[in-house]
């Protein structure tokens, strides 16, 4: 028998990487909760360590930090539950209205010239997927904040264990003074963007509450949670949040107040992504927007809602990940940003 070696090492690791796409896909409903509670456990980590430091016993310490995110999640799944409930009965009524309106602005526009085919505008764009979406993603997401059990258990693990990973990760690297730097800077990117990205979208949902509740458009609740939670995503989270709102602000209220919705959210995202972000995050999340949008489409095909609210961390650990290895920092370069790739070439520049 003719043994077949296969020298190409990239062609592995695509292959690889597709069998462990497929089962992360596969497994979803298992990977969804593990990872939320990764990833509260990496926000909790700093006040835990800090509550122990004042010399709370770790058990008291891991009990406060549970009981505060079991109250978080209860003031949200209060807050958003019937009004998701009730937007998803009424889908169809907001979705007449608007249609009816479509048809009102196409007559408006024959009667100036201007001759357009309801039937193919309706075919090629109709604006109630759009209501449809935002109920399903909300559904999607007032399902995960209902099930929690599993959630909270690993989370609960995690936090006890976390004082021994670092020698857990000296082990596994053989070595008792070991560098421990790569899952540090892993750990410390989630973490900073996290806890801004979490003030910030706080201020932008509490932003947007009150604006709607100025304008009079219907679940201001609902929608500043679901701006709170899009705010996770840069670039276009914030879009994302605001189209079924102006949507439903012109089917309620008109042209104008549904002018004024949009001109609200265009107002507060401008000053909090564009002014407050990016002081406070310094340089940034380190990644391109192509590599944030391709990002937000990949991890919310795997991993539904929940991973196109962490399509932004996950693929920043992935990219620091990769930068921690010769054969790998080439993908790095491509994930990462304009400026980190002028600076790399600078850096090259510099030691030749």
């Amino acid at each position: 028998m003719e043994t077949i070696r296969i020298r190409n090492g990239s062609l592995m690791g695509c292959a690889a990487f597709v069998i462990v796409v497929a089962g992360m896909k596969a497994a979803s409903v298992l990977v969804v909760p593990f990872l939320l509670a990764v990833f509260l456990a990496i926000i909790c980590a700093p006040p835990l360590f800090w509550l122990q430091k004042k010399r709370i016993p770790s058990i008291a310490a891991i009990l406060i930090l549970m009981l505060g995110v079991i109250v978080v999640q209860m003031v949200l799944v209060t807050l958003v539950s019937s009004s998701i409930v009730d937007f998803s009965n009424n889908i169809p009524f907001y979705q007449e209205r608007l249609m009816a309106l479509i048809h009102r602005v196409i007559g408006v526009l024959s009667r100036y010239g201007v001759h357009v085919d309801a039937a193919k505008l309706t075919q090629m764009f109709d604006p109630g997927h759009i209501f449809k979406l935002a109920a399903n993603t909300l559904n999607g997401l007032g399902g995960v904040l209902t099930n929690t059990f599993f959630v909270f258990l690993t989370f609960l693990f995690i936090l006890s264990e976390a004082a021994g990973f670092p020698n857990k990760l000296r082990a596994l690297s053989s070595g008792r003074n070991a560098d421990l730097s790569r899952y540090s800077e892993i750990t410390m990117g989630v973490n900073q963007y996290l806890g801004i990205k979490t003030l910030t979208s706080l201020a932008t949902g509490l932003a947007i509450f009150l604006w709607l509740v100025v304008q009079g458009v219907d679940y201001p609740v609902m929608w500043g949670v679901f701006a709170f939670l899009f705010n996770y995503i840069p670039n276009i989270g914030s879009i994302i949040a605001a189209v079924p709102t102006v949507l439903l602000a012109l089917v309620q209220l008109g042209p104008v107040p549904a002018a004024f919705v949009g001109l609200g959210f265009l107002t507060v995202n401008t000053v909090v992504g564009s002014v407050i972000e990016p002081r406070i995050m310094g340089k940034g999340i380190g990644l391109s927007a192509l590599v944030v949008f391709l990002s937000l489409a990949f991890w919310g095909w795997v991993l539904g809602p929940v991973g196109m609210l962490l399509s932004v961390p996950l693929t920043m650990a992935v990219k620091i990940a990769l930068g921690g290895g010769d054969s790998t920092r080439w993908l790095s370069i491509l994930l990462g940003s304009n400026k980190e790739a002028a600076a790399f070439l600078m850096e090259q520049e510099n030691r030749s």
